[in-house]
């Protein structure tokens, strides 16, 4: 987290500190970053910011997996349906259609996200 928002030399620099991302003040002693997130819950869970063109900050910060972190990537592609917003994948797989199916429904075909999401496949034995 530090190296990558104030190490120019490291390779994710780019994507964090030469964005603006940085550490919050109050986490330069590690006992406050410690009262403020807890310890990590288990094995496999790292710090992820809510925001991701956010901070490192109180409130910005919690831990993750590595799937829900994929689910936070800026180049996740987000849709709004029925007032709820998800991911492409999160979509794909809540209405058992292929990704690339909803996909190319929207960018080559035209079609409204949500006749994307709801139009079965050809011959397909899903329940409209």
């Amino acid at each position: 987290m530090r190296s990558r928002c104030n190490n120019p030399n490291d390779q994710s620099y780019p994507r964090y500190g030469g964005r603006g991302i940085s550490v919050c003040e109050r986490w330069d002693r590690f006992e406050v970053f410690l009262a403020d997130m807890g310890k990590r819950p288990a094995p496999g869970y790292s710090l992820d910011r809510t925001d991701n063109n956010g901070n490192y900050e109180p409130g910005n910060c919690h831990w993750a997996t590595k799937t829900d972190q994929a689910r936070n990537r800026r180049s996740n592609r987000r849709l709004t349906h029925d007032g709820r917003t998800m991911t492409l994948a999160e979509w794909a797989h809540a209405v058992a259609l292929n990704q690339n199916t909803i996909s190319r429904r929207i960018d080559r075909l035209g079609w409204s996200v949500a006749r994307a999401l709801t139009t079965p496949v050809r011959g397909s034995n899903r329940p409209p």
